[in-house]
This record gives structure tokens, sequence and C-alpha cells, in this order.
């Protein structure tokens, strides 16, 4: 069975390889650890590629039919390996850091293309400084990060100094500070191939993912084209632009923007599949399978994209469930008050957390996508109150 090297690990990409006679072996950075059952090397630090690739090297598989990653962390490091190990997929590892470093990315934007302002923030900088080049509110967030993880919002030298504590700033380069865009956050989807946007979907964010990550619950769903044709126009226009004027390779790609008045703002976007269960939710509303373009992809094949005709019968979307702060829920709470296509929440306490608070996760469909916003926003209040 060729083997396929997977950096980091998800359970729902795993059952995609086996689907597809695939044999993964992954490389994994703690906490992270796959089932027993699971071929692995564990490294210190998944962002560094001269450790994936010894560690790569060390374990021997067999009859290596590509590399792929499952998150931010390890698109560099996959790039490297094909690169040295002479396999399918692209291989650039130049174009890669447009992609992951966040001032790199937005200086290398074509200029007609909407942006905040970003700048690196070197050691010893002032919250003064910062104030003068991006404005009274701005946000300081790792160069390199996903997640929104140690991202913060800046409106004070208080907030400053916090945000900084949470951040090594031992290098010139580890640092970026962003102006603030306030508005609402959508999310783009979708297949790039040839130079060419074959495919893409939108979504709308409940909260924004820093909130989430503060407590709040993330919850998502896909966006009807029919009500928004003027959104879905810019998006296409954005995708095509930023891709293009990053050079980006062939890859599924996840877009973020902001809705402004003026139209879609850039935010960040990333080469690799999108979190959280957004391949399931774009599987179930267009039959398009994310998961398989990514393989696909990774084995240097035609990504299958065969979306249904028209418009889609339902739309769907989740909501990733944390613990209730006022008291203990259960599966079965969830489940006298809303309708689920699917629903997974573990009653233990020692049920493992995972990220923005996940202890479970939902899926809702709705054949209107207003009801299913109510309902998704529904969720996640009623998980919240307990």
């Amino acid at each position: 069975m060729p083997t396929m090297i997977v950096i980091g690990y998800r359970e729902d990409l795993d059952q995609a390889l086996r689907r597809r006679g695939l044999d993964p072996h992954y490389i994994v950075q703690a906490p992270v650890s796959p089932p027993g059952t699971r071929s692995c090397t564990f490294v210190s630090d998944i962002e560094n590629a001269q450790e994936i690739l010894r560690a790569v090297l060390s374990a021997r598989p067999d009859h290596v039919a590509g590399v792929l990653t499952v998150h931010e962390m390890g698109v560099f490091g996959a790039a490297y390996l094909r690169q040295q190990l002479k396999l399918p997929g692209h291989t650039d590892s130049l174009a890669t850091l447009y992609f992951r470093d966040k001032f790199l990315q937005k200086s290398g934007l074509p200029p007609q293309v909407k942006r905040a302002r970003c700048r690196y923030v070197p050691r010893g900088t002032s919250y003064d400084d910062l104030v003068n080049d991006l404005g009274d509110v701005f946000v300081v967030k790792p160069a390199t990060g996903a997640g929104a993880l140690r991202t913060s919002v800046v409106r004070s030298p208080e907030d400053h100094s916090r945000a900084m504590a949470l951040l090594p700033g031992e290098s010139d380069v580890q640092i970026v500070a962003e102006s603030f865009v306030d508005a609402p956050e959508v999310y783009i989807d979708g297949i790039w191939k040839d130079g060419d946007l074959r495919w893409f979907s939108m979504s709308r964010n409940h909260i924004p993912p820093l909130k989430a990550v503060q407590g709040g619950v993330l919850a998502a769903h896909v966006l009807d084209w029919r009500r928004h044709p003027e959104l879905f126009g810019q998006a296409e226009t954005l995708a095509g632009q930023a891709l293009a004027g990053l050079n980006a390779p062939d890859c599924v790609f996840h877009l973020e923007a902001f809705t402004e008045e003026t139209g879609l703002t850039f935010g960040e976007c990333a080469i690799r599949l999108p979190g959280a269960l957004s391949p399931q939710v774009n599987r179930l509303t267009f039959g398009v399978d994310l998961f398989d373009a990514e393989i696909s992809l990774a084995l240097g094949e035609e990504p299958t994209v065969a979306p249904a005709a028209g418009a889609p019968d339902r739309f769907y979307g989740y909501v990733l469930l944390p613990r209730s702060p006022r008291g203990r829920l259960t599966q079965e709470d969830f489940e006298r008050n809303f309708v689920f296509d699917e629903i997974d929440y573990p009653s233990s306490p020692d049920a493992p957390t995972g990220p923005y608070g996940r202890v479970g996760q939902a899926i809702v469909s709705d054949r209107d996508e207003l009801e299913l916003q109510r309902t998704l926003e529904a969720i996640a209040r009623f998980n919240q109150a307990g």
C-alpha cells in the first residue's frame, strides 16, 4: 500500500486517505497523538523543516507517494519534503513563505487588493511607534501564527503590554502588527489549479475566531449565492487577484476577508485544507470533497470537482461545542432542543478539549440559509447558558 507522509493529524483526513487506499505515516508534535494503530514519528518542532526531514528519513516508510499537511504550521515543511524526496505536488519553498508570513503576504499582494496595513514589530518597538504607523486601534499577532492564537486587539498602552507578554519577541521578524479592520468576516474555501479558480464556496463565521479563542462558541455556515450575488462576485475577484498575485501553487485554499461597505478587504490566505468542519459542510452542501482534492494534488493528480448542478437543496453549518460555563450539558440536552444532522457531545468531564475549547461538535442544515443562521446562533446561546 502506498504511503502518504502527513504533517499533523486529523481523524477525518485519516479516513479519507484510507478510502483512497493510502497508508499514512504521521509527523506530529505533542500533545497531538494519533491512535496507537497509526504509524507516526514525533518531533519537537513541527515547523522545523530539518527535523521533519530527519523524522521521515529515520522512519524509512515504504513506497512514499506524496506529502500533505493538515494545518498551517506544516505547509513549508511539506513543500520542503516534496522537494527533497522528489515527490509530486508543489515544491516552491519561497512561494510557500508568502502563505505563512503575514507581512510578506500583505506586502506581496497586487495593489488593487485592499488589505490592512501590516508591519513587523522588531525588538524595542514602542506602543507610540505602532499608533503613529497603524492608528489608535491595531492587532498584534505572530507573523506565522494560525487559529487566532496569541492574537490581540490593542486599544491602549496596557493592551499593548499584555499583547507583547504573550509573544517571545526574540526575533525582529517574529511579530507583526496590523491596522484594525472593524467589519464582519467571511471566508472562501476553494481549489486553485494551473493559475485558475476551479471552484469556491463562501461561509460566514458567527463570531470572529479571536472571540472564540477567548471563550465564545465558534460556528459557521455556507452562504447561498442567490442571496448574495454581489458578494460572491467580489469574492471570486478577490480570490483570483490574491492567489495569482502571490503566485499560489496548485492547492486547496482558505481565504479570510472582511465585508466592508466598499467591498471585501483581504484578511489572510492559507494554502491548506480549511479547519474545523468546513470540509464536511462543503461536501454536504455542494458535493465537493476537499479532502479528496487535497489528496489528489499531493499525488500529482487532477482534483475531481463536480458540484451538483443548480442551487443546493439544503445549506449546512457547524458549531464547535465547548463545555457549558453554567452547568453540565449532555448530548441529550442538545437533542431535546434542536434537530441535528450530526452531533457528538461527550458528557464526561475528562473529555479532551480541542481548539477553541471544543469538547464536541455538531452539524445542522436547513433549506433556507437565514433559518440555518438563526438555528446555529440559538445552539451557541444554549451552549453558553447551560
